[in-house]
């Protein structure tokens, strides 16, 4: 545990890192439950940071000031993705949200989980290190309805592998959608990603509006550009809600040929939106003072689909009072 930074009413900010045998390290800080770097061991004997962020909490704070915030590591909630117009119903009454996109929500409103001071509940540095994390959402927070008891644990495990488990429970019926927000770059943080490989596994995507809100309809992509179902090198520019029907097999893949390093996604949530960006537009210093941009970094941020709960044939993001919510996403690292 080491001091990270202080908030603006100077609540203290600290960073923990977690080791497998492997040499694969870990660090989180609790503000946002966030990823700050995930070190990975190569076959050469180097070690490259694998995922964008901040050495300092001043820039994270800052970060949410930029004209896209970039979210770096942050955990989302309580709901990820848009929601159309900030509005949404719930047994029959109509709920407005804070709205922080155009006049939509997005990722949870203006002051959302990413943004919060997250409690340490457990820490265990044996075999399979992890670090459980909680957060309680009082009713109304951001206008949506009941107390949201929310626990994240990030494991590392000793086959390279950064587990994510959520589970949330809510005092009255809510809607919740939690996903993770790592930029990652497999030829390491000061790269960009042009040369890495995408492959995902799905057939279809979400068709959205030029405010990349869905119209519920779902667009079948095979043979289009957007088809991935055989390693293609990243795109330049993506921000697009994948389809799963069949959650067994992995869910998306990243590939370095520099450093020969693979990464592979595996969730048990409905869809995975995948996003390319990291642009800090020159006003805040990324990591080791690198200048993040465009093509800096790709988001797999695995979840239900965005504006859920205004599409009745969508997986229902609605938790039941009594009720809990599992989220389980694998990022499963070989080296070769």
């Amino acid at each position: 545990m080491k001091f990270f930074g202080l908030t603006a009413v100077e609540d203290v900010i600290e960073s923990f890192d977690l080791s497998n045998k492997n040499g694969m390290k870990l660090t989180v800080i609790n503000y946002g439950a966030t990823v700050v770097s995930l070190k990975m061991p190569l076959k050469t004997g180097e070690v490259i940071d694998v995922v964008l962020g901040f050495d300092n909490l001043e820039a994270y704070l800052k970060s949410f000031h930029l004209k896209s915030p970039p979210y770096f590591g942050a955990t989302v909630g309580r709901f990820a993705g848009r929601i159309n117009n900030r509005l949404f119903n719930l047994n029959g009454k109509p709920f407005l949200l804070n709205k922080n996109n155009n006049n939509h929500s997005l990722h949870g409103g203006i002051e959302n989980f990413s943004q919060k001071i997250w409690i340490v509940e457990n820490i265990n540095e044996g075999e399979n290190p992890s670090i459980t994390l909680s957060y309680l959402s009082p009713d109304e927070e951001e206008n949506y309805p009941g107390d949201l008891s929310v626990k994240l644990t990030y494991i590392l495990s000793e086959e390279n592998e950064l587990i994510i488990e959520y589970q949330a429970s809510s005092s009255e019926d809510t809607i919740v959608n939690l996903t993770h927000h790592s930029y990652f770059n497999l030829d390491g943080h000061k790269s960009d990603i042009l040369k890495q490989e995408l492959m995902v596994n799905s057939k279809k995507i979400l068709e959205t509006t030029n405010e990349n809100i869905p119209t519920g309809k779902f667009l079948d992509i095979s043979d289009s550009s957007f088809d991935f179902s055989n390693p293609k090198k990243c795109p330049s520019e993506i921000d697009t809600t994948f389809v799963f029907e069949n959650n067994e097999e992995f869910a998306a893949s990243l590939f370095s040929k520099n450093n020969m390093l693979k990464m592979t996604v595996y969730t048990d949530q409905p869809g995975i939106h995948i996003y390319v960006g990291g642009n800090c537009f020159n006003i805040i210093k990324g990591k080791e003072n690198v200048d993040y941009h465009s093509l800096s970094g790709i988001c797999f941020e695995t979840q239900n689909f965005p504006d859920a709960p205004n599409h009745k044939h969508f997986p229902s993001p609605v938790l039941k009072k009594g009720e809990i919510y599992h989220h389980k996403t694998i990022y499963k690292f070989q080296s070769f």
